[in-house]
């Protein structure tokens, strides 16, 4: 008895797909509707949105530190003990490179130095016909060069900690093929020109940035090998000494002559000419099938209600 109880309730558990078919069929126009309605939803938000581009440098480790990795080898130890460290070659410095390119310190200095304040944050798009700037109006007052308050008073000028994030996030990015060593740049904004510039006068100010620090490390180190070179005696110990001033001051002489410091470019930025974003036919697409999904989910579930009320009606 309990088995042909079982078996039958197994065919009212299956789902008849001629049942689901006739149930979709008679709720077709609801989801055709849904569709639709999400369809065009899609297009309206996808048209406006406006197109983002996007560039890229291709670097290359610029250093090669032989004569340096010589000198290490060679006096490392005596260096050592007179409280001198000569380093340890290109690629250390190629990684701190990176990571200080994308530090809140470095970028803060860069979005100073080329005010970048209002075209990283007040503006919401880029006029290709005019080459005018869409300002975010909720924001900032373009007549008069003011940040526009919040209701309760601050405004809504940018803090520096704002700037990195939205900068790193929607704008900036870093990345390194292992194989080859080589390192992609990339940056974009609305504005094709502008992330061609920026793009550039990042590369620069890195370079800048790590040759000036080298040339202050290595002249504070000749400063102090000089200080000790006084107070030593011993001809063999002054013979290094000599030659560590000279390895540092070929350093500085080096990092001045030398434009590209630690990246060098070898395929550089350009203005480009298709967009990267948004992809609109995706996002329509995206906002068809949702339309459709909810649609069905909607025509099922009226389905199911009805079945329910149906069955309490019959009991």
């Amino acid at each position: 008895m309990n088995q042909g109880t079982e078996q039958q309730h197994y065919p009212d558990d299956e789902i008849d797909l001629r049942d689901l078919f006739l149930t979709l069929w008679r709720g077709k126009w609801i989801v055709i509707l849904t569709t639709i309605v999400f369809a065009a939803a899609g297009v309206g938000y996808a048209l406006n949105k406006p197109n983002i581009y996007k560039t890229s440098v291709l670097v290359a480790p610029a250093q090669e530190d032989g004569g340096l990795s010589g000198l290490a080898g060679q006096f490392g130890g005596l260096a050592s003990l007179a409280g001198i460290n000569l380093g340890g070659g290109g690629s250390n410095q190629i990684v701190i490179a990176k990571e200080v390119m994308q530090s809140r310190a470095f970028l803060t200095g860069f979005f100073q130095r080329h005010d970048m304040e209002i075209p990283l944050m007040a503006v919401e798009g880029w006029n290709e016909k005019t080459g005018d700037w869409v300002y975010d109006r909720d924001k900032y007052n373009p007549e008069t060069g003011e940040w526009l308050p919040y209701s309760d008073g601050e405004t809504h000028k940018p803090t520096d900690w704002e700037m990195v994030e939205v900068f790193r996030e929607d704008h900036f990015g870093v990345s390194e093929n292992k194989d080859t060593g080589m390192i992609t740049v990339s940056v974009q904004h609305y504005s094709p020109i502008l992330a061609k510039e920026w793009a550039e006068k990042l590369m620069e100010d890195i370079n800048e940035y790590m040759r000036k620090q080298d040339v202050e490390e290595a002249e504070a180190r000749i400063e102090y090998l000089e200080e000790k070179l006084n107070e030593i005696t011993i001809a063999g110990m002054q013979q290094v000494f000599y030659q560590l001033i000279e390895s540092e001051t070929r350093t500085v002489m080096l990092a001045n002559a030398q434009k590209e410091y630690v990246f060098k470019t070898i395929d550089p930025a350009v203005i480009p000419e298709e967009k990267s974003e948004p992809k609109r036919a995706l996002m329509t697409i995206g906002a068809t099938a949702f339309g459709l999904m909810l649609g069905v989910c909607i025509v099922l579930v009226r389905a199911f209600i009805g079945n329910g009320q149906q069955e309490e009606g019959c009991a």
